[in-house]
């Protein structure tokens, strides 16, 4: 009898959480391919639909609240570590002859990669603040309407990460106009090493990007 009774209420229990659990809205549905990509880089699926699951119950919420903090936590590192870096490069003067980065256009990428990463530190502190303060329903709430409330709502995720991104990679071109430019051979033989290594990384990188999201699309 106990356990005849513990099934039903199992059951009477999982068949309450689905009659409360709310279907994913209309708007969210059929999405546009850059708002696919857009979902793929911040909520790791080209849809919205484990997403808003996630927002049906606290404990999951508060699991997803919790990775995101975690990305914005990394993203403000990242972009601590390029700002010092970068404002190192910006106001010192080159040790070595044959790596001048003071060049007006290594020096142009720099003043770039260093104004990027203090933008990109203030958007993470400003998003982080903003999940720290939301609860779910207001979440959901800014969700169900669709199109630019949804886009905003992705942005202050992905926006930090890009701004990191484009600080990096000002960094490493600068790094490569410096190293190409360079008048000595060992200087531009490791650059042009290291820039074959840096593309074959992005492209094998790339290449399980879009295998994912193409198997994310068949699944669904």
């Amino acid at each position: 009898m106990a356990a005849c009774y513990s099934t039903e209420l199992y059951l009477t229990t999982n068949q309450g959480a689905l009659v409360n659990e709310e279907p994913l809205p209309k708007a969210l549905r059929d999405v546009s391919l850059s708002m696919r990509v857009l979902c793929f880089f911040a909520v790791g699926r080209p849809d919205l639909e484990d997403h808003w699951k996630s927002l049906q119950s606290e404990q999951a919420f508060e699991v997803v609240r919790g990775r995101l903090c975690s990305i914005l936590t990394n993203t403000i590192t990242a972009a601590g570590l390029l700002l010092a870096t970068s404002g190192v490069f910006v106001t010192t003067g080159s040790p070595v002859t044959y790596f001048d980065y003071t060049l007006p256009a290594p020096y142009l990428l720099l003043l770039v990669s260093l104004m990027l990463a203090m933008i990109a530190m203030m958007t993470s502190g400003l998003s982080m603040i903003r999940w720290l303060h939301t609860d779910r329903q207001w979440t959901q709430e800014q969700l169900k309407p669709g199109g630019y409330f949804v886009a905003s709502y992705l942005l202050s995720i992905v926006t930090p990460m890009f701004f990191v991104a484009w600080s990096l990679y000002s960094f490493i071109f600068a790094m490569l106009i410096t190293g190409f430019y360079s008048q000595s051979m060992i200087c531009r033989t490791v650059t042009a090493l290291w820039l074959v290594t840096y593309v074959v990384n992005i492209g094998t990188m790339l290449m399980e990007f879009m295998w994912k999201c193409m198997t994310s699309t068949k699944l669904r």
